[in-house]
Protein backbone atom coordinates (compact mmCIF):
# COMPACT_ATOMS: atom_id res chain seq x y z
CA UNK A 1 0.00 0.00 0.00
CA UNK A 2 1.05 3.57 -0.55
CA UNK A 3 0.25 6.76 1.25
CA UNK A 4 -2.48 8.85 -0.38
CA UNK A 5 -1.01 11.85 -2.22
CA UNK A 6 -1.60 15.33 -0.88
CA UNK A 7 -4.57 17.02 -2.45
CA UNK A 8 -5.93 20.53 -2.06
CA UNK A 9 -9.38 20.71 -0.47
CA UNK A 10 -12.34 21.40 -2.73
CA UNK A 11 -13.81 24.91 -2.69
CA UNK A 12 -15.83 25.44 0.46
CA UNK A 13 -18.94 27.41 1.28
CA UNK A 14 -17.98 27.62 4.96
CA UNK A 15 -17.30 31.03 6.54
CA UNK A 16 -14.20 32.53 4.98
CA UNK A 17 -14.01 29.63 2.52
CA UNK A 18 -12.24 27.46 5.09
CA UNK A 19 -12.23 23.68 4.53
CA UNK A 20 -15.16 21.84 6.07
CA UNK A 21 -14.14 18.90 8.26
CA UNK A 22 -16.79 16.41 9.31
CA UNK A 23 -15.94 14.01 12.15
CA UNK A 24 -18.18 10.99 12.69
CA UNK A 25 -18.07 9.76 16.28
CA UNK A 26 -17.50 11.40 19.67
CA UNK A 27 -15.37 8.61 21.14
CA UNK A 28 -11.63 8.71 21.66
CA UNK A 29 -10.73 9.02 17.97
CA UNK A 30 -13.33 11.65 17.11
CA UNK A 31 -12.92 13.79 20.21
CA UNK A 32 -9.13 13.87 20.16
CA UNK A 33 -9.18 14.67 16.43
CA UNK A 34 -11.53 17.60 17.05
CA UNK A 35 -9.35 18.92 19.87
CA UNK A 36 -6.23 18.61 17.72
CA UNK A 37 -7.87 20.86 15.09
CA UNK A 38 -8.46 23.73 17.52
CA UNK A 39 -5.88 25.99 15.86
CA UNK A 40 -6.34 24.74 12.30
CA UNK A 41 -7.91 27.04 9.66
CA UNK A 42 -10.91 24.73 9.24
CA UNK A 43 -14.57 24.50 10.25
CA UNK A 44 -15.34 21.28 12.12
CA UNK A 45 -18.68 19.47 12.48
CA UNK A 46 -18.59 16.61 14.98
CA UNK A 47 -21.54 14.22 14.67
CA UNK A 48 -22.16 12.03 17.71
CA UNK A 49 -24.70 9.25 18.13
CA UNK A 50 -24.92 10.33 21.77
CA UNK A 51 -24.43 13.72 23.36
CA UNK A 52 -21.57 12.41 25.53
CA UNK A 53 -17.98 11.36 25.18
CA UNK A 54 -17.83 7.91 26.75
CA UNK A 55 -14.76 6.73 28.66
CA UNK A 56 -15.53 3.12 27.78
CA UNK A 57 -12.76 1.41 29.82
CA UNK A 58 -14.64 2.25 33.04
CA UNK A 59 -18.11 1.13 31.96
CA UNK A 60 -17.88 -1.94 34.18
CA UNK A 61 -17.55 0.36 37.21
CA UNK A 62 -20.86 2.00 36.32
CA UNK A 63 -22.40 -1.47 35.98
CA UNK A 64 -21.18 -2.52 39.43
CA UNK A 65 -22.11 0.65 41.31
CA UNK A 66 -18.70 2.28 41.80
CA UNK A 67 -19.11 5.27 39.48
CA UNK A 68 -22.02 7.24 38.10
CA UNK A 69 -22.52 7.52 34.36
CA UNK A 70 -21.79 11.27 34.44
CA UNK A 71 -18.27 10.69 35.70
CA UNK A 72 -17.25 8.65 32.66
CA UNK A 73 -19.45 10.36 30.07
CA UNK A 74 -19.15 14.17 30.12
CA UNK A 75 -21.16 16.14 27.57
CA UNK A 76 -19.26 16.55 24.30
CA UNK A 77 -20.48 20.16 24.03
CA UNK A 78 -19.03 20.96 27.44
CA UNK A 79 -15.64 19.51 26.52
CA UNK A 80 -15.48 21.51 23.26
CA UNK A 81 -17.31 24.65 24.40
CA UNK A 82 -14.22 26.87 24.12
CA UNK A 83 -13.27 25.59 20.68
CA UNK A 84 -14.95 28.10 18.39
CA UNK A 85 -14.29 26.25 15.14
CA UNK A 86 -16.25 23.15 16.23
CA UNK A 87 -19.98 22.57 15.90
CA UNK A 88 -21.43 19.53 17.71
CA UNK A 89 -24.43 17.76 16.13
CA UNK A 90 -26.44 14.97 17.76
CA UNK A 91 -27.48 12.25 15.33
CA UNK A 92 -26.75 8.84 13.87
CA UNK A 93 -24.97 8.81 10.54
CA UNK A 94 -27.07 6.76 8.14
CA UNK A 95 -25.40 7.56 4.82
CA UNK A 96 -22.05 8.64 3.41
CA UNK A 97 -21.99 9.75 -0.23
CA UNK A 98 -18.35 9.70 -1.23
CA UNK A 99 -18.98 11.04 -4.75
CA UNK A 100 -21.03 13.99 -3.51
CA UNK A 101 -18.87 14.57 -0.44
CA UNK A 102 -21.75 14.51 2.02
CA UNK A 103 -22.70 12.81 5.26
CA UNK A 104 -26.32 12.32 6.29
CA UNK A 105 -27.36 12.10 9.94
CA UNK A 106 -30.76 11.43 11.47
CA UNK A 107 -32.28 11.90 14.92
CA UNK A 108 -35.94 11.42 15.87
CA UNK A 109 -37.19 11.88 12.33
CA UNK A 110 -34.98 14.88 11.61
CA UNK A 111 -32.55 14.49 8.72
CA UNK A 112 -29.47 16.63 8.13
CA UNK A 113 -26.98 16.59 5.26
CA UNK A 114 -23.42 17.74 6.01
CA UNK A 115 -21.07 18.53 3.10
CA UNK A 116 -17.39 17.92 3.74
CA UNK A 117 -14.00 18.64 2.27
CA UNK A 118 -12.26 16.36 4.76
CA UNK A 119 -13.89 13.43 6.56
CA UNK A 120 -12.73 11.62 9.70
CA UNK A 121 -14.65 8.41 10.36
CA UNK A 122 -14.32 7.30 13.99
CA UNK A 123 -17.64 5.56 14.56
CA UNK A 124 -16.10 2.80 16.66
CA UNK A 125 -17.45 -0.70 17.17
CA UNK A 126 -20.30 -2.48 18.88
CA UNK A 127 -20.70 -5.84 20.55
CA UNK A 128 -20.33 -8.94 18.38
CA UNK A 129 -22.23 -12.12 19.16
CA UNK A 130 -20.49 -14.00 16.33
CA UNK A 131 -23.65 -14.43 14.29
CA UNK A 132 -25.86 -15.21 17.29
CA UNK A 133 -27.49 -11.81 17.76
CA UNK A 134 -30.42 -13.44 19.56
CA UNK A 135 -28.10 -13.89 22.56
CA UNK A 136 -28.29 -10.12 23.15
CA UNK A 137 -31.80 -10.40 24.56
CA UNK A 138 -30.53 -12.32 27.58
CA UNK A 139 -26.82 -11.36 27.69
CA UNK A 140 -26.27 -7.61 27.31
CA UNK A 141 -22.92 -6.37 26.10
CA UNK A 142 -20.71 -3.65 27.57
CA UNK A 143 -20.45 -0.92 24.94
CA UNK A 144 -22.70 1.92 26.10
CA UNK A 145 -24.08 3.71 29.14
CA UNK A 146 -27.41 2.00 28.48
CA UNK A 147 -25.65 -1.38 28.64
CA UNK A 148 -23.96 -0.52 31.93
CA UNK A 149 -27.14 0.75 33.58
CA UNK A 150 -29.10 -2.28 32.41
CA UNK A 151 -26.45 -4.58 33.84
CA UNK A 152 -26.41 -2.65 37.11
CA UNK A 153 -30.14 -3.27 37.41
CA UNK A 154 -29.76 -6.94 36.53
CA UNK A 155 -26.86 -7.52 38.97
CA UNK A 156 -28.31 -5.75 42.00
CA UNK A 157 -31.79 -6.98 41.11
CA UNK A 158 -30.61 -10.60 41.17
CA UNK A 159 -29.60 -10.27 44.82
CA UNK A 160 -32.94 -8.63 45.69
CA UNK A 161 -34.93 -11.40 43.99
CA UNK A 162 -32.82 -14.08 45.64
CA UNK A 163 -33.65 -12.58 49.03
CA UNK A 164 -37.36 -13.29 48.53
CA UNK A 165 -37.07 -16.56 46.59
CA UNK A 166 -38.28 -19.72 48.36
CA UNK A 167 -36.90 -22.42 46.07
CA UNK A 168 -33.19 -23.17 46.75
CA UNK A 169 -32.66 -23.93 43.04
CA UNK A 170 -34.06 -20.52 42.15
CA UNK A 171 -31.79 -18.85 44.70
CA UNK A 172 -28.80 -20.62 43.12
CA UNK A 173 -29.87 -19.48 39.64
CA UNK A 174 -30.27 -15.88 40.78
CA UNK A 175 -26.90 -15.89 42.57
CA UNK A 176 -25.02 -17.27 39.57
CA UNK A 177 -23.39 -14.64 37.36
CA UNK A 178 -21.77 -15.62 34.08
CA UNK A 179 -19.37 -13.35 32.19
CA UNK A 180 -18.57 -14.48 28.64
CA UNK A 181 -15.15 -13.37 27.41
CA UNK A 182 -11.85 -13.42 29.32
CA UNK A 183 -10.38 -10.28 27.77
CA UNK A 184 -9.85 -7.10 29.84
CA UNK A 185 -13.56 -6.19 30.00
CA UNK A 186 -14.64 -9.66 31.07
CA UNK A 187 -11.87 -10.01 33.64
CA UNK A 188 -12.61 -6.63 35.18
CA UNK A 189 -16.35 -7.28 35.22
CA UNK A 190 -16.02 -10.70 36.85
CA UNK A 191 -13.60 -9.34 39.44
CA UNK A 192 -15.90 -6.50 40.43
CA UNK A 193 -18.98 -8.72 40.77
CA UNK A 194 -16.93 -10.94 43.08
CA UNK A 195 -15.89 -7.90 45.12
CA UNK A 196 -19.48 -6.73 45.22
CA UNK A 197 -20.76 -10.07 46.53
CA UNK A 198 -17.97 -10.74 49.01
CA UNK A 199 -17.34 -7.26 50.42
CA UNK A 200 -20.06 -4.72 49.65
CA UNK A 201 -23.21 -6.81 50.07
CA UNK A 202 -22.15 -9.46 52.53
CA UNK A 203 -24.02 -7.92 55.50
CA UNK A 204 -26.96 -6.38 53.65
CA UNK A 205 -29.32 -9.37 53.43
CA UNK A 206 -31.07 -11.62 55.93
CA UNK A 207 -32.23 -14.66 53.97
CA UNK A 208 -29.27 -15.12 51.62
CA UNK A 209 -25.51 -15.08 51.97
CA UNK A 210 -24.15 -12.92 49.11
CA UNK A 211 -20.64 -14.28 49.63
CA UNK A 212 -21.92 -17.61 48.34
CA UNK A 213 -22.70 -16.12 44.93
CA UNK A 214 -21.11 -18.00 42.05
CA UNK A 215 -19.22 -15.90 39.49
CA UNK A 216 -18.16 -17.76 36.35
CA UNK A 217 -15.82 -16.39 33.68
CA UNK A 218 -16.12 -18.30 30.38
CA UNK A 219 -13.99 -18.17 27.25
CA UNK A 220 -13.51 -20.47 24.28
CA UNK A 221 -9.81 -19.54 24.25
CA UNK A 222 -7.31 -21.53 26.33
CA UNK A 223 -6.03 -18.52 28.33
CA UNK A 224 -7.11 -15.48 30.30
CA UNK A 225 -6.07 -12.15 28.78
CA UNK A 226 -4.33 -13.82 25.82
CA UNK A 227 -3.05 -10.49 24.45
CA UNK A 228 -1.09 -9.94 27.68
CA UNK A 229 1.02 -13.06 27.29
CA UNK A 230 1.16 -16.31 29.22
CA UNK A 231 2.83 -14.94 32.37
CA UNK A 232 0.35 -12.14 33.05
CA UNK A 233 -2.59 -14.23 31.88
CA UNK A 234 -1.77 -16.91 34.42
CA UNK A 235 -1.25 -14.27 37.12
CA UNK A 236 -4.68 -12.83 36.35
CA UNK A 237 -6.24 -16.28 36.52
CA UNK A 238 -4.70 -16.95 39.94
CA UNK A 239 -5.90 -13.60 41.26
CA UNK A 240 -9.41 -14.26 39.97
CA UNK A 241 -9.44 -17.67 41.63
CA UNK A 242 -8.33 -16.12 44.92
CA UNK A 243 -11.36 -13.79 45.00
CA UNK A 244 -13.75 -16.60 44.12
CA UNK A 245 -14.16 -16.34 40.35
CA UNK A 246 -14.57 -19.71 38.63
CA UNK A 247 -12.55 -19.42 35.41
CA UNK A 248 -13.60 -21.92 32.74
CA UNK A 249 -11.52 -21.91 29.55
CA UNK A 250 -12.02 -23.83 26.32
CA UNK A 251 -15.75 -23.30 26.87
CA UNK A 252 -17.79 -22.08 23.91
CA UNK A 253 -21.28 -20.68 24.48
CA UNK A 254 -23.73 -22.35 22.09
CA UNK A 255 -27.07 -21.06 23.39
CA UNK A 256 -28.43 -18.45 25.79
CA UNK A 257 -31.91 -18.07 27.24
CA UNK A 258 -33.61 -16.39 30.19
CA UNK A 259 -32.68 -19.13 32.66
CA UNK A 260 -29.10 -19.83 31.67
CA UNK A 261 -26.80 -20.88 28.87
CA UNK A 262 -25.36 -23.93 27.17
CA UNK A 263 -21.63 -24.44 26.90
CA UNK A 264 -19.61 -26.75 24.69
CA UNK A 265 -16.28 -27.73 26.23
CA UNK A 266 -13.10 -28.45 24.30
CA UNK A 267 -13.76 -32.20 24.60
CA UNK A 268 -17.07 -31.77 22.77
CA UNK A 269 -19.26 -32.25 25.83
CA UNK A 270 -22.25 -29.91 26.10
CA UNK A 271 -23.44 -28.79 29.53
CA UNK A 272 -25.86 -26.25 30.91
CA UNK A 273 -25.29 -23.50 33.47
CA UNK A 274 -28.37 -22.12 35.21
CA UNK A 275 -27.84 -18.37 35.64
CA UNK A 276 -30.16 -15.38 35.76
CA UNK A 277 -27.48 -12.79 34.90
CA UNK A 278 -25.37 -13.24 31.79
CA UNK A 279 -22.90 -10.60 30.56
CA UNK A 280 -21.38 -10.69 27.08
CA UNK A 281 -17.84 -9.32 26.90
CA UNK A 282 -16.56 -11.33 23.92
CA UNK A 283 -15.91 -9.89 20.50
CA UNK A 284 -16.54 -6.58 18.71
CA UNK A 285 -18.03 -5.65 15.36
CA UNK A 286 -17.03 -2.41 13.65
CA UNK A 287 -19.62 0.16 12.67
CA UNK A 288 -21.70 -0.58 9.58
CA UNK A 289 -20.18 2.57 8.05
CA UNK A 290 -17.07 0.54 7.24
CA UNK A 291 -19.10 -1.56 4.81
CA UNK A 292 -20.74 1.58 3.38
CA UNK A 293 -17.33 3.11 2.65
CA UNK A 294 -15.93 -0.16 1.32
CA UNK A 295 -18.71 -0.47 -1.27
CA UNK A 296 -18.08 3.04 -2.57
CA UNK A 297 -14.27 3.11 -2.50
CA UNK A 298 -13.34 -0.51 -3.18
CA UNK A 299 -11.42 -0.75 0.09
CA UNK A 300 -11.39 -4.21 1.65
CA UNK A 301 -13.60 -4.86 4.67
CA UNK A 302 -12.80 -7.79 6.98
CA UNK A 303 -15.18 -10.12 8.82
CA UNK A 304 -15.20 -7.84 11.87
CA UNK A 305 -16.36 -4.95 9.68
CA UNK A 306 -13.03 -3.08 9.77
CA UNK A 307 -12.00 -1.31 6.60
CA UNK A 308 -8.42 -1.51 5.30
CA UNK A 309 -6.67 1.83 5.31
CA UNK A 310 -3.41 3.01 3.76
CA UNK A 311 -0.38 3.86 5.91
CA UNK A 312 -1.64 7.44 6.26
CA UNK A 313 -5.05 6.16 7.53
CA UNK A 314 -6.88 7.21 4.36
CA UNK A 315 -8.78 5.14 1.81
CA UNK A 316 -7.34 4.25 -1.62
CA UNK A 317 -7.97 7.09 -4.06
CA UNK A 318 -9.61 9.20 -1.38
CA UNK A 319 -7.02 11.20 0.56
CA UNK A 320 -9.86 13.28 2.02
CA UNK A 321 -11.33 10.30 3.93
CA UNK A 322 -9.54 9.29 7.14
CA UNK A 323 -10.60 6.23 9.14
CA UNK A 324 -9.37 5.83 12.73
CA UNK A 325 -9.91 3.67 15.80
CA UNK A 326 -11.84 0.40 15.94
CA UNK A 327 -13.10 0.84 12.36
CA UNK A 328 -9.70 0.67 10.67
CA UNK A 329 -7.64 -2.36 9.75
CA UNK A 330 -3.92 -1.66 9.50
CA UNK A 331 -1.42 -4.39 10.23
CA UNK A 332 -2.19 -5.99 13.57
CA UNK A 333 -3.12 -2.84 15.48
CA UNK A 334 -5.35 -3.69 18.46
CA UNK A 335 -8.77 -2.16 19.04
CA UNK A 336 -7.78 -0.10 22.08
CA UNK A 337 -8.24 3.52 23.10
CA UNK A 338 -4.64 4.53 22.41
CA UNK A 339 -4.86 3.46 18.76
CA UNK A 340 -7.96 5.64 18.35
CA UNK A 341 -6.40 8.62 20.17
CA UNK A 342 -3.17 8.52 18.21
CA UNK A 343 -5.01 7.90 14.94
CA UNK A 344 -7.37 10.80 15.56
CA UNK A 345 -4.50 13.17 16.25
CA UNK A 346 -2.61 11.92 13.20
CA UNK A 347 -5.61 12.49 10.93
CA UNK A 348 -6.11 15.98 12.37
CA UNK A 349 -2.50 16.89 11.70
CA UNK A 350 -2.77 15.61 8.13
CA UNK A 351 -5.79 17.83 7.56
CA UNK A 352 -4.10 20.86 9.09
CA UNK A 353 -0.99 20.30 6.97
CA UNK A 354 -3.06 20.12 3.81
CA UNK A 355 -5.03 23.23 4.74
CA UNK A 356 -1.83 25.22 5.35
CA UNK A 357 0.10 23.88 2.35
CA UNK A 358 2.65 21.90 4.31
CA UNK A 359 4.13 18.64 3.10
CA UNK A 360 2.43 15.39 4.19
CA UNK A 361 3.45 13.49 7.31
CA UNK A 362 5.32 10.24 7.45
CA UNK A 363 3.11 7.10 7.54
CA UNK A 364 1.25 6.50 10.79
CA UNK A 365 3.20 4.68 13.48
CA UNK A 366 1.47 3.46 16.60
CA UNK A 367 3.34 3.95 19.86
CA UNK A 368 2.27 1.14 22.16
CA UNK A 369 1.99 2.51 25.70
CA UNK A 370 1.09 -0.89 27.10
CA UNK A 371 -1.99 -2.69 28.35
CA UNK A 372 -3.49 -3.14 31.78
CA UNK A 373 -6.50 -4.68 33.46
CA UNK A 374 -7.69 -4.48 37.05
CA UNK A 375 -8.70 -7.71 38.76
CA UNK A 376 -9.98 -6.50 42.12
CA UNK A 377 -9.18 -4.06 44.90
CA UNK A 378 -5.39 -3.48 44.97
CA UNK A 379 -4.83 -6.13 42.28
CA UNK A 380 -4.20 -5.74 38.55
CA UNK A 381 -1.90 -6.77 35.71
CA UNK A 382 0.02 -4.41 33.44
CA UNK A 383 2.18 -4.92 30.36
CA UNK A 384 4.11 -1.69 29.74
CA UNK A 385 6.77 -1.75 27.07
CA UNK A 386 8.97 -4.71 28.04
CA UNK A 387 7.98 -4.66 31.71
CA UNK A 388 5.28 -6.85 33.20
CA UNK A 389 3.67 -6.10 36.55
CA UNK A 390 1.00 -7.78 38.63
CA UNK A 391 -0.57 -7.16 42.00
CA UNK A 392 -0.52 -3.84 43.88
CA UNK A 393 2.08 -2.05 41.72
CA UNK A 394 0.08 -2.81 38.58
CA UNK A 395 -3.06 -1.58 40.32
CA UNK A 396 -1.42 1.76 41.17
CA UNK A 397 -0.29 2.15 37.56
CA UNK A 398 -3.82 1.36 36.39
CA UNK A 399 -5.19 4.00 38.78
CA UNK A 400 -2.88 6.76 37.54
CA UNK A 401 -3.31 6.01 33.84
CA UNK A 402 -7.10 5.93 33.98
CA UNK A 403 -7.25 9.19 35.91
CA UNK A 404 -5.00 10.83 33.32
CA UNK A 405 -7.34 10.01 30.46
CA UNK A 406 -10.66 10.85 32.12
CA UNK A 407 -11.78 14.08 30.49
CA UNK A 408 -12.38 17.00 32.84
CA UNK A 409 -11.05 18.07 36.22
CA UNK A 410 -14.46 17.66 37.89
CA UNK A 411 -14.69 14.04 36.71
CA UNK A 412 -11.25 13.26 38.11
CA UNK A 413 -12.12 14.63 41.55
CA UNK A 414 -15.45 12.80 41.89
CA UNK A 415 -13.93 9.60 40.50
CA UNK A 416 -11.18 9.64 43.12
CA UNK A 417 -13.74 10.20 45.89
CA UNK A 418 -15.84 7.25 44.72
CA UNK A 419 -12.76 5.06 44.39
CA UNK A 420 -11.80 5.90 47.98
CA UNK A 421 -15.27 4.84 49.15
CA UNK A 422 -15.17 1.60 47.16
CA UNK A 423 -11.54 0.54 47.52
CA UNK A 424 -10.78 1.61 51.10
CA UNK A 425 -14.26 1.02 52.48
CA UNK A 426 -16.96 -1.45 51.55
CA UNK A 427 -19.60 0.84 50.10
CA UNK A 428 -20.62 1.64 46.55
CA UNK A 429 -22.16 5.04 45.98
CA UNK A 430 -24.15 4.15 42.86
CA UNK A 431 -26.51 1.30 43.70
CA UNK A 432 -29.72 2.77 42.30
CA UNK A 433 -31.35 0.49 39.73
CA UNK A 434 -34.78 0.81 38.10
CA UNK A 435 -37.06 -1.36 36.02
CA UNK A 436 -36.70 1.14 33.20
CA UNK A 437 -32.96 0.53 33.11
CA UNK A 438 -33.40 -3.24 33.04
CA UNK A 439 -36.23 -3.53 30.53
CA UNK A 440 -36.01 -0.30 28.51
CA UNK A 441 -33.74 -1.72 25.79
CA UNK A 442 -35.97 -4.70 25.07
CA UNK A 443 -39.13 -2.57 25.19
CA UNK A 444 -37.74 -0.13 22.63
CA UNK A 445 -36.67 -2.97 20.35
CA UNK A 446 -40.20 -4.39 20.45
CA UNK A 447 -41.76 -0.99 19.72
CA UNK A 448 -39.51 -0.45 16.73
CA UNK A 449 -38.71 2.86 15.03
CA UNK A 450 -42.31 4.08 14.78
CA UNK A 451 -42.40 5.36 18.36
CA UNK A 452 -39.80 8.06 17.66
CA UNK A 453 -41.97 10.55 15.77
CA UNK A 454 -45.26 9.77 17.49
CA UNK A 455 -43.91 9.92 21.03
CA UNK A 456 -41.02 12.38 21.00
CA UNK A 457 -42.31 15.44 19.21
CA UNK A 458 -40.90 14.69 15.77
CA UNK A 459 -41.27 16.98 12.76
CA UNK A 460 -44.88 17.87 12.01
CA UNK A 461 -44.45 17.14 8.31
CA UNK A 462 -43.58 13.52 9.06
CA UNK A 463 -46.38 10.99 8.64
CA UNK A 464 -47.26 9.52 12.03
CA UNK A 465 -47.58 5.81 12.56
CA UNK A 466 -50.98 4.34 11.66
CA UNK A 467 -51.43 3.05 15.18
CA UNK A 468 -50.23 3.88 18.67
CA UNK A 469 -48.19 0.83 19.53
CA UNK A 470 -47.71 2.00 23.11
CA UNK A 471 -51.47 2.19 23.85
CA UNK A 472 -50.85 5.36 25.83
CA UNK A 473 -52.71 8.66 25.57
CA UNK A 474 -49.58 10.78 25.94
CA UNK A 475 -45.84 10.47 26.22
Amino acid sequence: MTTSPAQAPAPSDSPGGRPRVVIIGSGFGGLFAAQALRKAPVEVTLIGKTAQHLFQPLLYQVATGILSEGEIAPATREILRRQKNVRVVLGEVTEIDVAAGTVTSEILGRRLVHPYDELIVAAGAGQSYFGNDQFAEFAPGMKSIDDALELRGRIFGAFELAEIAKDPAEVDRLLTFVVVGAGPTGVEMAGQIAELARRTLRRDFRNINPTGARIILLDAAPAVLPSFGEKLGEAARRQLNEIGVDVQLGAMVTDVDADGLEVKDSDGQVRRIQAATKIWAAGVQASELGRVLGEQTGAEVDRAGRISVQPDLTLPGHPEIHVVGDMMALGKLPGVAQVAIQGGRYAAEAIERRATGKKPQEPFEYFDKGSMATISRFSAVADIWKFKFSGFIAWLLWLVVHLMYIVGFKSRITTVLHWVVSFLGRGRSERVATQQQVYGRLALEQLGPRWEVSKTGGPKDTDPADEDVTNRDSA
